[in-house]
């Protein structure tokens, strides 16, 4: 039975140029097997997560996102609780594009990157999980994370990440801390800090030096605690990470890598950001899901330290082998090669 691929594209998405291309975008995942057809989101809330969902449950064998981040997490949402998660790959058409940097996705050509899938590359990605919510490459609490919501989406549109920055520089003089309670693997923080940040890949705003040593398949997240908000320090730690990520042995900064985090505010409301959209209050809890959904991926343009090396084949072969192991009782798992026991 020939496989089959769903196209979820955001017609609004950046600068509308992807409707031009479906036709010639179409016509590449049917050479590269697959029966495919495209579905245009709408303005309906959660129209790319429940199209996702629809298609996953049809047993549709790969779903492509087309569109920005937004996009993708969309249609991550639509997937990552199910038993049957398609493959996914992506085509980015918005602002930042922070995921397609990661996986080394063309990001300013649409064509070139729905042909990434006759690579026939792909690679087991983390996501996260915040409550009820999944997320794709960064989720955090604190001022400085809500600087994405102020931004029109016109304004993204025409500047791109430049927006942000402008916003920001804006939005500094207003900045102060606010009491946390933040646990993670082997620790905790408890005081005051402008922001924490999780991240899945080593791209947040458009900036790849944030989190530099960032794995795309480790099981973690890369966790960054500011626990200042003065101007002054937060440009000199801005500097420091244009200057070839040297914010991480900071005093003002704890770096570590946690596959979970609960996160409580302590007297005051904390508004959660989960891929630079509102995604609740704390408290919260943050749960890497390590290796949770094959993407297509640029596997040669990614470095050799985001990845672990293991191919999705072997990954799942030995999760396969795993769960049969699990299935034995628990006197029969150690046998001598007649069968009997040892």
């Amino acid at each position: 039975m020939r496989k089959r691929a769903r196209i979820i594209y955001n017609p609004t998405s950046g600068r509308e140029a992807l409707k031009s291309d479906l036709v010639d975008i179409l016509a590449i995942y049917e050479r590269a097997g697959y029966e495919t057809s495209a579905f245009a989101t709408t303005p309906e809330p959660n129209s790319a997560r429940d199209e996702a969902t629809r298609a996953a449950k049809e047993k549709f064998d790969l779903i492509v996102a087309a569109g920005g981040d937004g996009t993708i997490n969309e249609v991550v949402n639509g997937i990552g609780g199910l038993r049957h998660r398609p493959k996914m790959a992506i085509i980015p058409a918005g602002t930042t594009n922070d995921y397609a940097r990661a996986l080394r996705i063309p990001r300013e050509d649409p064509i070139g990157a729905a042909k990434i899938i006759l690579k026939k590359q792909s690679i087991m990605m983390d996501i996260g999980k915040a409550g009820e919510n999944y997320f794709i490459n960064i989720a955090g609490g604190g001022l400085l994370t809500e600087l994405t919501y102020d931004v029109p989406s016109s304004v993204k549109s025409l500047f791109g990440y430049l927006a942000y920055i402008v916003k920001g520089a804006e939005l500094l003089p207003r900045i102060k801390p606010i009491q946390m309670d933040l646990k993670f693997d082997g620790g905790e923080f408890k005081g005051k800090a402008s922001m924490f940040l999780l991240a899945l890949t080593n791209s947040v705003g458009g900036f790849e030096q944030i989190v530099p040593d960032a794995s795309l398949d480790d099981g973690k997240f890369t966790m960054i605690i500011v626990k200042t908000s003065n101007v002054v320090e937060i440009m000199r730690l801005m500097t420091l990470v244009l200057n070839g990520g040297k914010h991480v042995e900071d005093p003002k900064i704890i770096y570590r890598k946690t596959s979970k985090l609960v996160a409580k505010p302590v007297d005051e409301r904390m508004m959660i950001n989960l891929d630079g959209e509102y995604g609740g209050d704390a408290p919260m809890t943050f749960e890497n899901l390590a290796r949770h959904i094959e993407m297509v991926a640029n596997l040669d343009a990614i470095p050799d330290d985001a990845v672990t090396g293991i191919s999705p084949e072997v990954r799942r072969a030995e999760d396969r082998f795993v769960k049969e192991v699990q299935k034995l009782p628990e006197d029969q798992t150690m046998l001598d090669n007649d069968g009997t026991v040892k």
